[in-house]
């Protein structure tokens, strides 16, 4: 059985419905609804407590919670690998233009108006959802600073919890997600000189992070291997992979006479998927 129908089989054992689930997992109803009606694909295991707190309701061990719903997530993201981004919210739009330095509104709301979604917005768009995606994942078991967030954004704690879940799983390389209310409450400002192309993000944190266009040295190695070549043409072995397992991947370093097949990262894949290979791990 798959994720959905294992939930809802012991739902039925135990006498529970949705309501006990969203309540045990500290999410919203319709949260739990649109996963059991298969309308929102389950987190990736590594990146929250959910599984934790639905298998000490259903009395299920986590880890067979987490490969139910791994493989079901990789299976629809085999399905939707080549789909196109889509598109940009409006609400967000204003409100990534209002977090821009006041001095730079004008300019950069007449590029993002010039080429509406084209690639300046989503650039500035993507990198801060990047920026808030790594500033939340420390605080994903931290229910006081949620708690925080979700009252700066004068939103309930159970809807800020289920926004963080679809948060710490997106990727903004393959899709753009509304995530106003995080933007809103982690970013106190940004700007881009679009002459040197680099981008400056203040957090709320008092933390800064600056992104800019440069030259990859020349001997960077691990990005030109043959083996990982390889692998990423042959999609029996690569399907469904994604930016930021393609970013890992490129980021393992070997001795000089050490040639990867393309094999070896088929299998780093699968150890880097597989859930029983992070249990009791936290969010990095």
């Amino acid at each position: 059985m798959d994720f959905v129908s294992t939930v809802r089989q012991r739902l039925t054992e135990l006498g529970l419905d949705q309501r006990d689930l969203a309540a045990g997992a500290e999410v919203t109803e319709s949260y739990i609804s649109q996963l059991l009606r298969r309308k929102k694909l389950p987190p990736l295991p590594n990146r929250t407590d959910l599984y934790d707190k639905i298998g000490s309701v259903l009395r299920i061990p986590r880890e067979e919670l987490a490969q139910l719903a791994a493989v079901q997530h990789h299976a629809v993201l085999d399905r939707m690998w080549r789909t196109e981004a889509k598109p940009l919210f409006e609400s967000m739009r204003e409100l990534v233009l209002s977090k821009c330095r006041p001095s730079r509104q004008s300019h950069l709301r007449a590029t993002f108006e010039k080429d509406p979604f084209g690639d300046i917005e989503r650039l500035i768009t993507r990198t801060l959802i990047t920026v808030i995606r790594e500033d939340a994942a420390p605080h994903a078991r931290d229910e006081q600073w949620l708690q925080d967030v979700a009252a700066k954004s004068d939103r309930s704690y159970r809807t800020m919890r289920v926004k963080l879940i679809d948060l710490l799983d997106s990727d903004p390389s393959e899709s753009i997600g509304d995530f106003s209310w995080f933007i809103d409450s982690l970013v106190r400002s940004w700007d881009f000189d679009d002459q040197r192309y680099v981008l400056t993000v203040h957090l709320t944190s008092g933390s800064t992070r600056t992104f800019s266009f440069q030259e990859t040295a020349k001997d960077a190695r691990a990005a030109e291997e043959p083996g990982l070549k390889s692998f990423l043409r042959d999609t029996t072995l690569s399907s469904g992979i994604t930016a930021d397992e393609v970013e890992f991947l490129r980021r393992i370093r070997f001795a000089k006479h050490e040639r990867p097949t393309a094999l070896f990262y088929y299998r780093t894949l699968q150890n880097l998927r597989d859930p029983l290979n992070f249990v009791g791990l936290t969010l990095q």
